[in-house]
């Protein structure tokens, strides 16, 4: 494992329509120390749940209804009423072309997991989300996690591609 991390106090809320994977899921955070463990079966049921369950991290699946992943990640952060804008989401999906990983990070994920799931690949991203936070960011078209992960150290401007000359990194 990447780190030594203790997720004995990490309330984790599993977002997904496929109870099997739900299951999945919470006995690896189980076997990695997690307690606070609480399940919903689809994204709206998760966003009424954490209007009183605090969740520190969200794994949420790609698939369900009658809201999907990607509508519950873009809900959560943008709608006025949202009970945590903020909170760290890991999606899990077998959907992982780049296109895929593209729309999750455009909607506002903070890691993405591909299935099948590994209780290595799954503790890393847990990692990163406490370890590593990314800034968050808010434009006319989104609201999330810096969907980049290197730092622009000599950045100074709204306009990244005029300062650097146009130019693709």
């Amino acid at each position: 494992m990447v780190e030594n991390l203790d997720i004995e106090r990490v309330n984790f809320l599993i977002v997904g329509g496929n109870s099997h994977m739900r299951s999945i899921v919470r006995t690896i955070l189980r076997a990695l120390g997690g307690r606070n463990v609480c399940e919903a079966e689809n994204g709206a049921k998760a966003i009424d749940m954490m209007h009183t369950f605090s969740a520190d991290i969200v794994i949420c699946e790609r698939e369900m209804q009658p809201l999907d992943g990607l509508e519950f990640v873009r809900t959560l952060r943008t709608s006025s009423d949202s009970p945590n804008q903020m909170v760290p989401i890991i999606m899990l999906t077998g959907y992982a072309e780049k296109h895929d990983i593209s729309e999750a990070r455009d909607a506002g994920i903070n890691e993405f997991l591909g299935t099948p799931v590994s209780a290595t690949d799954l503790y890393r991203r847990i990692v990163s989300v406490i370890l590593h936070p990314r800034q968050f960011i808010r434009t006319e078209t989104y609201f999330g996690p810096d969907r980049h992960r290197h730092s622009d150290g000599g950045y100074e401007g709204a306009d990244k591609r005029k300062q650097l000359g146009g130019k693709k990194r």
